[in-house]
């Protein structure tokens, strides 16, 4: 992983346009990239979505997001905005927000359906409330004193607000680890998690409904699916659909779409669930309303196999935005 720090001088760049559109044919902005840690799994994503698209009968613009991105879109004036953004900024409400404000229609969740998902302690707190099962989680503070640590180990360490598995560490009970010297990376509050053992399913949300499962199974020593295995070939393989029995596929899925709806998202998200066999029980992680398009994604795998592609997605997601 190259580590991209945020750099808030950063303009937007509009390239040049593509599709096979005319002036009387939609305006789409597509705006990815950003100015956020998650700004590299962004350019992926739009990499794989402008290609699949090219063709379309739709006007494209696409705009890497900068600190000017309002000056650029009242400039632009498109009929509606494709979010492909990734992480703070864009997945967080915030870029929700300056649309709301310039009146334009996007793709993916709202304000508040994203400043909720992207918050893992508070998005927690009303899935709980649903009746979905969770790990145990503690939160700590940077200046807090973690000399003694608040949950046994095995856990898992994760920062509030992020996503694509940065600042994530899974710590377990043989390690020589010093909660007292962890680096708050990403903000002063970070999460200690209970760790679940199990299979790691993925499901695909689309309009309120799952559409189908994935495992991700680590080919590779890796403690768990971290940012490495997400955006690089060969340290992970994905079974589609999970290799599951029916009534917990059934389960798990209905699972997903009570998250996807007890927030109010819409259009695509992902979510993320550990099922463990020993107890028969399922753990929800989190919902990614963002969910990743690059060629080593799980959402791309799962729509294919259900017959979706990603030009599909794409008018979907612009028909569904445009109502």
């Amino acid at each position: 992983m190259s580590e991209f720090i945020e750099d808030r001088q950063r303009l937007c760049r509009v390239l040049n346009p593509i599709g096979v559109g005319n002036k009387n044919t939609p305006h789409i902005i597509v705006l990815f990239g950003g100015i956020s840690a998650e700004r590299e799994p962004s350019l992926l994503s739009a990499k794989n979505l402008l290609t699949s698209i090219k063709n379309h009968n739709y006007r494209i613009t696409p705009v890497d997001m900068g600190i000017d991105v309002a000056e650029v879109l009242r400039k632009l004036n498109p009929d509606l905005v494709f979010n492909m953004l990734h992480g703070t900024y864009g997945e967080d409400g915030c870029v929700q927000g300056v649309l709301e404000i310039l009146g334009i229609p996007y793709t993916h969740s709202g304000l508040l359906s994203s400043a909720i998902a992207l918050d893992k302690i508070y998005s927690q707190q009303l899935f709980i409330q649903a009746g979905i099962r969770c790990p145990k989680r503690v939160i700590i503070t940077k200046g807090q004193d973690l000399s003694i640590e608040p949950m046994e180990k095995p856990y898992v360490i994760k920062p509030v607000n992020q996503g694509s598995s940065l600042g994530v560490e899974v710590i377990f009970a043989e390690d020589d680890f010093d909660l007292n010297q962890y680096h708050f990376k990403y903000g002063d509050k970070a999460i200690i998690e209970e760790y679940i053992s199990g299979k790691e399913i993925q499901v695909a949300v689309l309009d309120g409904k799952a559409v189908g499962t994935l495992e991700v199974v680590l080919l590779k020593e890796k403690r768990f699916n971290d940012y490495e295995c997400k955006y690089s070939d060969g340290f992970c393989k994905h079974i589609c659909p999970a290799e599951l029995r029916d009534d917990v596929t059934k389960k798990i899925m209905k699972v997903a779409e009570t998250a996807h709806n007890i927030i109010n998202c819409r259009g695509i998200t992902r979510a993320e669930l550990i099922y463990n066999e020993e107890s028969d029980k399922i753990y929800f992680l989190e919902i990614n309303t963002h969910p990743g398009l690059t060629s080593s994604s799980f959402i791309p795998d799962i729509l294919r196999y259900n017959d979706i592609s990603m030009g599909d997605l794409f008018n979907i997601l612009v028909k569904e935005a445009m109502k």
